[in-house]
């Protein structure tokens, strides 16, 4: 599906730029995309695919990885059937899904990609998904997130007076775009239209750690380092409650103050955890953590074409006109339905970009206020979907997966579920 959608929008922005003579801001906005995928997402991501997969590797070799995946065993085992449930992928999808929901997004973009190359471990067919991958994207597409910080601060920035207002319209849009996109994608795979193809080649032998401790075993510290890491949580509880007592935290409610504090000491709570624990497990630190992150520059090496080809088709139809052309045609459908025409353009490029929505959300604010029930609609959609496509392209970039079978249609369900939850909610709660 992605070759179509792909073609489609080259195509349509170069010939809607030269009916409408912006075809020099199509070839501008395609060679800015192409700068953009390189120099600004593809390089610096590659040094923090290395902190990331190098920490990854520790974890790994302690076998941390192995009992986080075993403790949601029951939940993991309904939605990927086919991973084996001591397997690495599960334990980094967790990973990924807890950083996602925390809003931490440096380090759930190396954590879904550590899993999606987990996931390939067990593709008999490479380059065509797999039910499992497929599974992932909807959910790392849909995922949960508790509070949609980005949105909060753009507007606190216009002079709201309630920001955080949105954070429960969020949740709720979230909760049901995840829903669908977990429904949506187990539907999808049973159709005949999606079904796996017939294996190009012998399947990979199975995976055997939960026979043979494959993977690898789940170690345990001393005595003495037990007392260690006790004293290093006990460091880190000192620190969140210090984190709610400063002048920042001062008249925010107690849960918004908790979350606030899991996000702020969150990511150097995993980097000091994790070395500090596999040295607890007797594991050579130092040379896992090297030979872990040699895979996040091979990775980030590998990705550059997909986001390159994404990014260069999606600039160029924004810059043709495409999406402003689209919104004028649905206007009379959608005020037939009580939609806002108004959060289209939004709706429209939140699955393409999100540099791109968060512009349009920005003057979507500008132009009817930071409390409008307008812009706290435009806010619980920020909150609640995700850049699909974007996604979609980095994520099966990183293993070289050309075939994406149903994971596209399941990810637009989830995006089209969170639209029509936030508007229904935000009616509901703000409505006048």
């Amino acid at each position: 599906m992605l070759n179509y959608i792909w073609l489609g929008l080259v195509v349509l922005a170069v010939l809607m730029g030269g009916f409408t003579g912006q075809l020099e801001e199509v070839s501008v906005a395609a060679f800015e995309a192409c700068k953009t995928a390189v120099m600004v997402i593809a390089l610096p991501l590659a040094g923090i695919m290395a902190l990331w997969l190098g920490l990854m590797k520790l974890a790994e070799k302690s076998g941390l990885v192995t009992i986080l995946a075993l403790a949601l065993r029951p939940v993991l085992k309904w939605l990927f059937p086919d991973v084996p449930a001591a397997h690495p992928a599960m334990g980094a999808i967790v990973m990924n899904t807890a950083a996602n929901m925390l809003g931490l997004s440096n380090a759930a973009t190396p954590l879904g990609l550590r899993a999606m190359q987990a996931l390939e471990t067990l593709n008999p067919r490479p380059g065509t998904a797999t039910n499992a991958m497929c599974t992932f994207l909807a959910i790392n597409t849909s995922s949960v997130q508790l509070i949609p910080a980005t949105t909060i601060a753009i507007l606190a920035a216009a002079g709201s007076k309630a920001p955080t207002q949105i954070i429960g319209t969020a949740f709720f849009a979230t909760c049901c775009s995840t829903i669908a996109g977990i429904a949506a994608v187990k539907f999808f795979e049973r159709l005949p239209m999606y079904a796996l193809p017939a294996a190009d080649m012998p399947a990979r032998p199975a995976w055997v750690g939960e026979v043979e401790a494959g993977g690898e075993r789940a170690r345990r510290p001393t005595a003495w380092g037990t007392v260690l890491l006790a004293v290093f949580l006990a460091c880190f509880v000192w620190f969140a409650i210090q984190f709610a007592g400063s002048p920042a935290q001062a008249g925010r409610g107690g849960l918004l103050a908790a979350v606030d504090a899991i996000s702020y000491l969150a990511i150097p709570f995993l980097i000091g955890f994790f070395p500090l624990y596999a040295a607890l497990c007797r594991v050579p630190v130092y040379e896992e953590f090297v030979e872990g992150a040699k895979e996040g520059f091979q990775v980030a090496i590998r990705i550059i074409p997909y986001l390159v080809a994404i990014m260069a088709a999606v600039a160029m139809f924004r810059a043709a006109g495409g999406i402003a052309l689209i919104t004028k045609a649905l206007e009379p459908a959608l005020a037939a339905v009580s939609f806002p025409p108004d959060l289209l353009p939004l709706v429209l490029m939140r699955p393409l970009s999100g540099s791109g929505a968060n512009g349009l959300f920005a003057e979507l604010v500008q132009a009817h206020g930071p409390d409008s029930l307008i812009a706290r609609m435009g806010a619980s959609i920020m909150g609640s979907t995700e850049t699909t496509f974007y996604v979609l392209a980095v994520y099966f970039g990183s293993v070289a997966v050309k075939r994406t079978r149903h994971a596209v249609p399941a990810g637009l369900c989830a995006d089209l579920a969170g639209v029509v939850a936030s508007v229904i909610i935000c009616n509901l709660m703000f409505g006048r």
